[in-house]
């Protein structure tokens, strides 16, 4: 996993910007207090951990397992502390931190009980906050229908909200709730379904190359034809009869937050 985001390091922030809807529910949902230190887990290049300090001035730390991100993090802002660090195995000490964020990034996790361990044991009284998406929701999103098997391999790795509530509370956390996020179509940050209003978005190999799921189960023959056929019906207007397929009630990404008392 190191190996694919030190390669996604490459050209990522071509495309990877912070969400601002994203970091305001974020740093709503982390109650952060100005005096208190907070962890960025997985903080890739830094995007939204500067971000959650700017717009609510605490403390932050980016911690990632890549080199590579991280490198690009330090020159956008070298006063903020950017540790190279496995979430398995933090080098931090027993309640470091007055909560944690983490975006993205659980589904690259190797063990979700030792992550969330190590997470817990780090942290002092205070919220654990993470944004991911899960099966029910990427099952719904209309890229099943030109990637299917990238999807699948995709959808396969993602871990069910309900799989996720019981490792964190096995680990010592209270659950504080669970919201979803529906994807606008003004959303900055490309990852993976933000551009579900901009179907265009997807035919850029730029925008692909900062998407994980191309970069890991992407295959050449799959993404050609699959870029070929969404041009076409972009041209033809079919696109909207597939995205017509593809509705879901359970919105597109989820935030889970957890609670050390």
């Amino acid at each position: 996993m190191v190996a694919l985001y030190d390669q996604i390091g490459v050209s990522y922030d071509t495309t990877r910007r912070e969400n601002q809807e994203i970091t305001r529910r974020m740093v709503h949902l982390l109650d952060a207090s100005e005096t208190g230190k907070y962890l960025d887990m997985a903080c890739g290049s830094g995007n939204y951990t500067i971000a959650m300090k700017s717009a609510g001035g605490m403390n932050m730390v980016g911690a990632d397992v890549s080199e590579q991100m991280l490198e690009r993090a330090g020159k956008k802002d070298d006063r903020l502390d950017w540790i190279q660090a496995d979430v398995h195995q933090l080098p931090f000490e027993d309640r470091t931190f007055q909560g944690v964020t983490c975006m993205l990034s659980i589904h690259h996790f190797n063990d979700l009980k030792q992550a969330f361990a190590e997470i817990f044991r780090v942290m002092d009284a205070g919220r654990f906050v993470l944004f991911t998406s899960c099966p029910t929701q990427m099952e719904h999103y209309w890229l099943n229908h030109y990637f299917p098997q990238a999807m699948r391999d995709s959808i396969k790795q993602m871990p069910r909200v309900e799989s996720v509530l019981e490792e964190l509370k096995e680990c010592g956390f209270a659950v504080h709730g669970v919201e979803s996020l529906l994807v606008q179509p003004n959303l900055q940050d490309f990852f993976l379904y933000s551009g579900k209003h901009r179907p265009a978005m997807y035919v850029d190999e730029h925008v692909r190359k900062g998407i994980s799921i191309f970069q890991q189960f992407g295959q050449p023959d799959e993404v050609s034809r699959g870029v070929r056929q969404l041009e076409e019906d972009i041209k033809s207007g079919h696109i909207v009869d597939v995205q017509n397929q593809y509705t879901s009630l359970n919105g597109d990404y989820t935030f889970i937050v957890a609670e050390k008392k």
